[in-house]
């Protein structure tokens, strides 16, 4: 995978992206209608090819990161889409989640892909203790990754020193807002979801494998 100052390069293509939102949409909306599973997944041929699942899963986090203007709900669509996990409460259940109700925490791509990794290692059991360490690990695994490719977990960190080179804080005042929408914050701020999610499906399918972006 790529490090900070190279996921660096991808911002400007993201700011410039002609984003297809009709095709976006209608790809939403099937997923209202029809629900994200269960899926039936042919696992050999997913593993057969795991660098197409993990180009499908960041593009597709980026594209809904922009349409949801939401870094937590990009990454856990892409995700529970690609392996037919969840519902739409859970992404519901997501709205806060950016930057932790946009108080200066942690990603919406760590937190999207979090919930993504829960939902796939996790078990309905509550007493299911292998279950929750499953995903403790995946966790610790995935967090490490991300801090790794991004150089930090931090959402006003993530702002600074990968995106804009300053924190926006876009909620923070209406003047905030408009200076973020002036630097086409939801175009670049695609960036993250779209690292969590190739992050998390790595995981997922048990593949190391990289890729140059």
């Amino acid at each position: 995978m790529n490090k900070p100052y190279s996921w660096q390069n991808r911002v400007p293509d993201l700011a410039d992206r002609s984003w297809d939102v009709e095709t976006i949409r209608k790809r939403l909306k099937n997923l209202r209608q029809n629900g994200f599973g269960p899926k039936d997944l042919d696992w050999e041929a997913l593993q057969a090819n795991p660098l197409a699942v993990f180009e499908r899963v960041q593009i597709r986090a980026e594209e809904y990161e922009y349409l949801t203007h939401s870094c937590s709900k990009g990454s856990a669509l892409a995700l529970m889409e690609e392996f037919g996990l969840g519902n739409w409460a859970i992404i519901r259940a997501l709205s806060p989640f950016p930057g932790f109700g946009m108080t200066g925490g942690i990603c919406g791509g760590v937190t999207g892909g979090l919930i993504a990794l829960g939902l796939f290692f996790g078990s309905d059991d509550p007493e299911d203790y292998e279950g929750t360490g499953r995903t403790m690990t995946a966790a610790r695994t995935f967090i490490a990754r991300f801090r790794k490719e991004l150089g930090t977990i931090m959402c006003p960190e993530m702002q600074e020193e990968v995106i804009f080179g300053r924190y926006m804080d876009p909620r923070a005042s209406q003047e905030n807002f408009a200076a973020f929408q002036k630097a086409r914050g939801y175009e670049k701020c695609a960036l993250p979801p779209g690292v969590g999610a190739r992050l998390a499906a790595e995981i997922m399918l048990g593949d190391r494998a990289t890729s140059t972006v």
